[in-house]
C-alpha cells in the first residue's frame, strides 16, 4: 500500500502574522478614509456651487449629475470596500453603509439641534446665564401659555374627532356609490392647499370689518347671514367660539386625509364577511361596528394619532388667521411670539421643549401600531 504524501499547512511567520494584521488594519483604514474623502469632495463641490456666479441652468445641470454620481460614487465604494474585510466585519459593518448616512443626517438635524434647544431652556433670554427650571416654571403657570395648553387640547380632542369621524363617514358612503373617485376628489382636494393658503381662504370667508357708519367689508359667511335676516359679527374675535370656527378650518383640511386611509383599509375587508353577515340577518349598521369597525381598528388609530401629532404642533392657522390674539393662542405660535418677536430664547426654548415631550407619546404610540400592523 502506498503511502500518501499529507502536506502540513506551514504556520504562520512573525512577519506573516505582522502582515495579516497590517492588511487588515489597512483595509479598514480604507474602507473609512475613501468614504471621508468623497464625502469631502462632495461638500466642497457643493460650496462651489453655491458661492458659483455661473448661469443657473448650468449650475442645476452640474449639481444633479455632481450629487446623484456622487452619492452613488459614495455608496458604491464604501460598499467594495467593506465587502474586502473578513466576512464577520462585512456582515456588521454593511448595513451601516446604507443606513449610516441617514443616521448621521438625522443626529445633526435633529438629536443634536435637540440637545441644543435643551441646554437654552436653562439659561436665561440671552442663552448667556442659567437659570434652572424657571423657563419651565412659566411654560407650565403662566396664563397665556395655559390658554395656550386649553387651546391646543380644543384643537386635539374636537378637530381630530371629526376629521377622523367624518373621513369614516364618507368612506363608508362613497365606497357604495358609481361615482366614488370623484366624491373622493372632490373630499381630498383640500389637502393640495398649503396650511397657509388654507388660512387665506378662509379669513376671506370670516372676514368682518365694521366702522360708526355701518359695514365696510364682510366675507362669505356674514354675507350669508346677512342675506337670511341676520347682523354681520366678527366670528374671529369672539373667544371661545372663534377657536372652534379656526378648528373648521383644521377638518377641512384633514377630512380628506383621513378618508383616503380609512377607504383604503374598508377595500381590504373580505366581501366574504359582510356577505355572511347579511346572511345571518345582521342589520348595515350592525355590520359596521361588528366586522368593519373591528377589522380596521389598527388603521383608525393610527390616523387618529397622526392628526393628534398635527394638532399639538400647529401653527400656520392660527398664525395666518388671528396671530394668537382674541384667545386663540397655541403652543407653537406662543414659541414663535417668544423667540422671533420677544427675543427671549431660553422661554422659547423650554417652550419648544414642551412640545416635544407632547408629542412623543403619541409618535411612540404610533410607531407601535405601524409595527403590529407590520408596516415596517
Amino acid at each position: 500500500m502506498a503511502a500518501t504524501n499529507v502536506v502540513e499547512p506551514k504556520p504562520k511567520t512573525n512577519g506573516g502574522i505582522v502582515g495579516w494584521f497590517a492588511a487588515g488594519v489597512g483595509r479598514i483604514l480604507i474602507s473609512i478614509a475613501v468614504p471621508l474623502i468623497a464625502f469631502v469632495v462632495l461638500w466642497q463641490g457643493f460650496l462651489f456651487l453655491r458661492d458659483s456666479k455661473a448661469p443657473q441652468v448650468i449650475l442645476v445641470l452640474v449639481a444633479i449629475v455632481w450629487g446623484v454620481g456622487g452619492v452613488a460614487l459614495l455608496y458604491t465604494v464604501t460598499n467594495w470596500l467593506v465587502e474586502l474585510l473578513n466576512p464577520e466585519w462585512t456582515r456588521r459593518l454593511q448595513p451601516f453603509v446604507f443606513v449610516g448616512p441617514a443616521l448621521a443626517i438625522l443626529a445633526w438635524f435633529l438629536f443634536v439641534p435637540t440637545i441644543r434647544t435643551l441646554v437654552l431652556s436653562l439659561r436665561d433670554a440671552t442663552g448667556l446665564y442659567w437659570v434652572g427650571l424657571s423657563n419651565y416654571v412659566y411654560a407650565f403657570t403662566d396664563r397665556v401659555m395655559l390658554e395656550a395648553f386649553r387651546n391646543n387640547l380644543l384643537w386635539m380632542i374636537f378637530g381630530t374627532s371629526f376629521s377622523v369621524g367624518l373621513g369614516l363617514l364618507i368612506a363608508v358612503l362613497a365606497d357604495r356609490t358609481r361615482f366614488e373617485s370623484a366624491y373622493k376628489a372632490i373630499i381630498f382636494m383640500p389637502m393640495a392647499i398649503s396650511f397657509v393658503g388654507a388660512g387665506v381662504i378662509w379669513k376671506f370667508v370670516y372676514s368682518y370689518k365694521g366702522s360708526g357708519s355701518g359695514i365696510q367689508e364682510i366675507g362669505l359667511l356674514n354675507a350669508i347671514v346677512i342675506s337670511l335676516g341676520g347682523q354681520a359679527q366678527p366670528w374671529l374675535q369672539q373667544p371661545p367660539w372663534n377657536n372652534f370656527f379656526l378648528i373648521i378650518i383644521m377638518i377641512w383640511l384633514q377630512t380628506g386625509y383621513a378618508m383616503v386611509i380609512i377607504s383604503s383599509a374598508i377595500k381590504g375587508i373580505p366581501s366574504d364577511l359582510i356577505e355572511a353577515s347579511r346572511v345571518d340577518g345582521a342589520s348595515e349598521v350592525q355590520a359596521f361596528f361588528s366586522i368593519t369597525i373591528p377589522y380596521i381598528r389598527g388603521t383608525l388609530l393610527t390616523v387618529t394619532t397622526t392628526i393628534v401629532i398635527f394638532s399639538l404642533k400647529l401653527f400656520d392657522i392660527v398664525r395666518v388667521m388671528t396671530g394668537g390674539n382674541y384667545g386663540t393662542n397655541v403652543i407653537a405660535n406662543e414659541f414663535y411670539l417668544e423667540r422671533f418677536t420677544y427675543g427671549n430664547a431660553g422661554r422659547a426654548s423650554a417652550i419648544a421643549i414642551v412640545l416635544l415631550i407632547a408629542v412623543i407619546p403619541v409618535m411612540i404610540y404610533n410607531l407601535r401600531q405601524f409595527r403590529e400592523s407590520k408596516a415596517f
